[in-house]
């Protein structure tokens, strides 16, 4: 990297990958700072804790999508502070300095502020995180398994929470009901009777990017696969035994997913600049953190407000505002200070609840069940790094579509002992 410009993308997700893809083409040194090596596709994260798919199934190395830009460079580092006046992003592997920043860093769960949610609920927006939920959700069917003559802890061990009516926890609550059906094939000793799964949520509706009769829809097809839903219920605290509501009521359950909201990456918040409640930065028009016209801030970590209100924190929001931020940064580098305001383009949304059924709103197309569901694998598909996933995610959708059997249920966080720890050293 010589002396051209040099642009910092803090994050390796949809936003920060979509920008890195058009300064990449450009006459520009990028550097991309990402906690990890790889690229996730987080909408079928939800494949993993469930024991659909396998983590290299929906992750790509960064690396290797870049390989033939000598101008990109991944520097694998924590990013701790932005430090707008010095112009560096500190990380825990050191400054790193930039001409232009683009902040993409994500979000992480948000529990708002119930300590013991955060201990004792299962968040769900890393590869660690996914994998802890299948392991402990495959545990909990071999410990309840065990548990011959305890029926009540039998039924809490069997008892599975999802919190949060969006996309994540519609999409959980439905794979686990599937997955508990796989299971009863090789549980002869358990009563499936016992399994209870819930969907919580605080407002009065499902998947509220919807149309009614599509959220409808949702909830009878969950119903019917097993998943009790709970609307207008707010959760209190949680402790290892179960859920408390604010109403009172107790539910006894060794494991509450959720997914129930998000905040930005506390990095956001660092470069102090005026910050929403949820950590966000309020970005101007052109997506130019105020005082800071070198700072870009997009998706998760960007409030921008359209028609009154902010624009959700999805991955379509993401990337338009990269494509953007990207542009205004282009035409900066060239030395040109007329820039492109931001308008998000909304071509609606989409959920699947299940194996052959989910719900699609694209204005006018308005459907439910199997067309819907082919739709969503296309375009999801579509959307994956690399001809490796494409091929290894449709043969696991189309084998799992056939057989309904899940291949991915491998426990993989069980302690080595003493032998068995000496045995792994060797190899």
């Amino acid at each position: 990297m010589g002396n051209k410009p040099k642009v910092v993308v803090v994050g390796a997700g949809f936003g920060g990958i979509a920008a890195v893809k058009k300064l990449a083409k450009q006459d520009i040194d990028i550097v991309i700072i990402e906690r990890t090596n790889y690229h996730l596709f987080q909408p079928l994260l939800y494949q993993v804790s469930t024991s659909v798919l396998s983590t290299d199934d929906i992750s790509y190395p960064v690396r290797a999508m870049f390989r033939d830009y000598d101008n990109v460079e991944l520097f694998m580092a924590k990013a701790l502070e932005i430090d707008g006046k010095r112009k560096v992003v500190v990380t825990n592997h050191g400054d790193v300095s930039y001409d232009y920043l683009i902040v993409a860093a994500g979000a992480t769960n948000n529990f708002f502020g119930m300590a013991n949610v955060e201990k004792y609920a299962y968040g769900m927006k890393t590869i660690p995180e996914a994998l802890h939920i299948r392991n402990h959700v495959l545990h909990m069917f071999e410990r309840a398994n065990k548990q011959i003559d305890n029926e009540e802890e039998r039924r809490k061990m069997l008892s599975f929470i999802c919190v949060g009516g969006g996309p994540t926890g519609v999409e959980e609550a439905g794979a686990i009901a599937e997955l508990v059906a796989v299971q009863k094939k090789e549980y002869p000793n358990l009563n499936f009777d016992e399994v209870s799964i819930r969907l919580i949520e605080a407002t009065d509706k499902v998947l509220p990017m919807m149309p009614p009769h599509l959220r409808q829809h949702t909830i009878n097809v969950l119903e019917k696969k097993g998943v009790q839903v709970m609307l207008n219920t707010q959760v209190a605290d949680c402790n290892e035994n179960g859920l408390f509501l604010k109403d009172g009521t107790f539910i006894p359950s060794r494991t509450v997913i959720w997914g129930a909201g998000v905040k930005a990456h506390k990095l956001a918040s660092t470069i102090g600049a005026e910050c929403d409640r949820a950590g966000r930065v309020i970005v101007g028009p052109t997506l130019q953190v105020p005082g800071y016209p070198e700072i870009f801030a997009i998706g998760d970590n960007a409030h921008f407000l359209q028609d009154g209100r902010p624009l959700a924190t999805v991955a379509p929001v993401a990337m338009q505002e990269a494509w953007l931020a990207a542009d205004n940064i282009i035409h900066l580098c060239k030395g040109e200070t007329q820039l492109h305001n931001f308008k998000y383009v909304d071509h609606g949304a989409m959920a699947t609840i299940g194996r052959c059924q989910a719900v699609v709103n694209w204005g006018f197309v308005q459907i439910g069940g199997f067309v819907a569901w082919l739709i969503w694998m296309f375009l999801h598909l579509l959307r994956l790094e690399g001809a490796h996933a494409d091929i290894t995610v449709g043969t696991k959708w189309f084998w799992n579509f056939v057989s309904g059997t899940r291949l991915g249920r491998i426990i993989t966080n069980i302690k080595l002992d003493d032998e068995d720890a000496a045995m792994e050293n060797k190899a």
